[in-house]
């Protein structure tokens, strides 16, 4: 067999639609107020993973932080407010398959190095684009993002949707009627996925 009729391996691209359309990802449309919930309910409906959970702020991730412990789920969480010691710890931890579920935000993830990342949870949108596609490329198509999306979220989601040219399939959590909404959807006019509240100025202030 001559060199030439060796099949050569396709060539693998990193771009963001080329991850973005080789990997699974999943969206659930869920009040903020509710994530708490909705995320336990998520690990009792799915198999346990390496899981990278990323927050947008501080305060958030330290509210599902508190959740999480009431309820007796092992997790770590770490931000800006903890010791750079202490986060190189977690790395390690992760790294070394002693931590299964870290929670973390969008800007200390961009400075962690994490191996085998099985699962990527969105439990905000970040404030930019490209720190989703960062977290997308983590897993690759060897793993899922899971992306948990209020109303206040879904421009953003617009957006990565757009840069991906993706539209990433809906999943709903079957223990959780909030999620149902998005049934309601009956004609091509575009609805909004959530009930509407009082309309509250969305804080743009970036945190770690």
């Amino acid at each position: 067999m001559n060199k030439e009729e060796i099949a050569k391996p396709a060539k693998k691209y990193y771009d963001n639609v080329s991850v973005g359309n080789r990997t699974k990802q999943l969206v659930y449309f869920v009040e903020q107020h509710d994530k708490p919930t909705h995320f336990e309910l998520f690990f009792q409906e799915n198999p346990i993973l390496k899981t990278v959970v990323i927050c947008k702020s501080k305060k958030i991730a330290d509210i599902l932080d508190a959740h999480l412990r009431a309820k007796s789920i092992k997790a770590t969480t770490i931000h800006g407010n903890h010791r750079a010691s202490q986060i190189q710890e977690a790395s390690l931890g992760f790294n070394k398959d002693e931590i299964s579920l870290l929670v973390t935000t969008s800007k200390i993830y961009e400075t962690l190095e994490l191996e085998n990342v099985q699962r990527v949870l969105s439990y905000e949108l970040p404030f930019e684009p490209e720190s989703y596609f960062q977290a997308l490329r983590a897993v690759d198509e060897r793993g899922e993002s899971i992306l948990f999306v209020s109303a206040e979220d879904e421009k953003m989601l617009e957006r990565i949707e757009f840069m991906m040219k993706y539209t990433i399939p809906r999943a709903e959590i079957e223990s959780f009627s909030h999620t149902a909404l998005v049934k309601k959807e009956k004609t091509t006019k575009k609805k909004p996925r959530h009930k509407k509240s009082k309309a509250t100025k969305q804080d743009t202030k970036k945190e770690d």
